[in-house]
């Protein structure tokens, strides 16, 4: 699963088989926490993420949902800068 992104410990990688994984979505890791977010609402569906973690990965996946989205739609990686 590549690295889409880093910033604060935590790291964002996203699978490029979608056919294999449904719904549009991206993971995030913070120490031994896991958490899947949807593209589309930004929501964590699954994980163990605490809650400050889920908060900076919202606030970065706000910042470039329209380029997670065109990665899930195009199967094309890109590595995307973290929060500053």
């Amino acid at each position: 699963m590549p690295v889409i992104a880093r910033f604060y410990g935590i790291v964002i990688k996203m699978y490029f088989s979608q056919s294999e994984h449904g719904v549009a979505h991206f993971h995030a890791v913070y120490a031994e926490f896991n958490g899947v977010f949807s593209i589309e609402t930004l929501e964590m569906m699954e994980g163990d993420l605490p809650l400050r973690a889920q908060r900076l990965v919202r606030e970065w996946a706000s910042q470039y949902q329209q380029e997670l989205l065109r990665m899930w739609q195009t199967n094309e990686f890109m590595h995307l800068p973290g929060l500053e």
